[in-house]
């Protein structure tokens, strides 16, 4: 969901071309609205190919679209008003059922079609997605907390939890993270059934606010292209690839203890899908460069930028799970 530097495109293409071009975004974005509906459906045990059962997925999916589109427009908004040429978003769709990745998408990613060439530039664009798209999913989540059903919403999903003493805890569990458990522990009425993390997928406000934050965070970690490599370089300068460098080897290092369990060594705070985001980044960074700089740009940020760069900070601890997947 990062922004992807490619300078192309002309202002004064044919109308034709520029037609086709929008086509791709519109047609991109109507699979993804299905893909998302779908996986909305799966999340409540029901089935997909129903098409009875297309409605009930359109809560999640809208829900997910919102924040995917706040975060993609946050930086297309950023770009334009910095005099930046961008596409606009390309929605990535992925079916839920090839059971690879359950959310129905693998989010959305614009294009810059001109260079950026401040700091400034660069840290208004990096930091204006991470902070719409934390925004919409810090409000599904309150939302999502304060309008919890009964407990027998959760019965009519898994009947046979009505015969049981308390909630099994297997299956797929969400990590916490700290604004997460914040909210748990303050929004809820009092009285209310929270369900525990192995079964919030079947609520899909609360599912989208987690996975707004898992996505925000994913995209905050100050490497290479990622919102979090363009925001620590705006703000630090030449000691970004120091802290990078930093991120990178803790990322290895979380990704391999993720397999100590399949060792048999007890350890609680790791994921496997870390190593994989690292290999990924490294290809990334491979191809862009590790060691060079965004932009040729020596002047620092103002008091202003530099605050909302802590802020960003802030947002990434706040929505960060070392294990944000587990089953």
């Amino acid at each position: 969901m990062a922004e992807v530097v490619d300078v192309q495109g002309s202002p004064g293409e044919p109308s034709v071309t520029r037609f086709k071009r929008y086509g791709v975004h519109l047609v991109l974005f109507i699979l993804t609205f299905f893909t998302t509906t779908l996986a909305g459906v799966q999340w409540l045990n029901k089935i997909p190919t129903e098409l009875a059962n297309f409605r009930h997925g359109l809560s999640y999916s809208i829900a997910l679209l919102a924040m995917l589109t706040a975060h993609e427009f946050g930086h297309y908004a950023a770009a334009r008003r910095n005099g930046v040429r961008a596409t606009l978003p390309f929605f990535l769709p992925f079916p839920s059922f090839l059971g690879l990745v359950p959310f129905g998408t693998l989010g959305a990613v614009i294009r810059l079609q001109t260079p950026v060439t401040s700091r400034r530039v660069l840290f208004d664009i990096g930091a204006a997605g991470p902070i719409a798209g934390f925004v919409v999913s810090l409000a599904l989540l309150v939302y999502g907390f304060l309008t919890l059903p009964p407990v027998s919403y959760l019965y009519g999903i898994h009947p046979e939890y009505a015969q049981l003493t308390s909630i099994p805890e297997g299956g797929i569990r969400f990590g916490s993270t700290l604004l997460y458990a914040f909210l748990e522990q303050t929004l809820p009425p009092a009285g209310t059934f929270v369900p525990p993390m192995n079964e919030i997928y079947h609520y899909p406000f609360l599912c989208v606010g987690w996975f707004g934050m898992f996505v925000t965070a994913m995209n905050l970690i100050p490497i290479g292209q990622l919102d979090g490599g363009h925001i620590s370089y705006a703000m630090f300068g030449d000691r970004y690839h120091r802290i990078a460098q930093v991120a990178l080897v803790f990322l290895v290092a979380s990704g391999l203890a993720g397999f100590l369990p399949e060792l048999g060594v007890p350890f609680p705070y790791g994921w496997p899908g870390w190593l994989f985001w690292a290999l990924m980044l490294i290809v990334f960074m491979r191809r862009m460069g590790l060691n060079r700089p965004p932009v040729d740009d020596p002047t620092p940020l103002d008091g202003t930028r530099t605050a909302i760069g802590w802020l960003c900070w802030a947002i990434f601890l706040a929505s960060f799970s070392p294990v944000p997947l587990s089953m």
